[in-house]
């Protein structure tokens, strides 16, 4: 299979990630709410592995991964899939695991995770380890984000505390709308 119908392949999938730790701290409807999960996926990168047996193949190097308004980057990316054979019509993509420092973008947020895990089957993002949601001017830290694609629901967990930098606990930076001072009443 060849990096041209493996990007056919892809076109047929979306990216989402699985759930793990219970300690929710913070969420939010994110903006991949009603993301087309059935668009076409176009991935570019330095090298493909694929290993037919394994049902795998490794995208490595500068790998950046668009679809529709959702892009995905990182240094590796391993898709796992079903039903290659010889038949490539009948793969059906399961799960995209991203490695190395992982980006995810929309028109107005920005997602960084150590790893990231996109379940297809259950079309969630997850990012995990050192996360950071930005959208506009307000950013939320955790030790994971779990984005549902189908509800936009967006949650983004401490972790449990000495897993990574912080502590088990969420922390957030939000801006303020400016506001009229009030004025004298008369």
């Amino acid at each position: 299979m060849g990096v041209r119908s493996f990007g056919i392949i892809l076109a047929l999938s979306a990216l989402a990630g699985t759930a793990g730790f219970a300690q929710v701290k913070q969420q939010s409807v994110s903006a991949l709410k009603g993301h087309n999960s059935n668009a076409p996926v176009d991935v570019t990168a330095d090298r493909i592995e694929v290993q037919d047996r394994a049902d795998r193949a490794i995208f490595a190097g500068n790998v950046h991964a668009v679809q529709a308004e959702l892009t995905l980057e990182s240094p590796r990316l391993t898709v796992a899939y079903s039903g290659g054979g010889g038949d490539n019509s009948n793969v059906q993509i399961h799960r995209l695991d991203a490695a190395g420092g992982v980006v995810v973008r929309s028109p107005s947020e920005t997602a960084r995770g150590d790893f990231g895990i996109y379940d297809l089957d259950r079309k969630l993002i997850t990012l995990i380890g050192n996360v950071q949601l930005n959208r506009e001017n307000n950013q939320v830290n955790g030790s994971r984000l779990v984005i549902d694609i189908d509800s936009g629901r967006a949650v983004v967990d401490g972790g449990p505390p000495g897993v990574n930098s912080s502590g088990g606990r969420v922390s957030g930076h939000f801006t303020v709308p400016q506001r009229q001072q009030n004025q004298p009443k008369r």
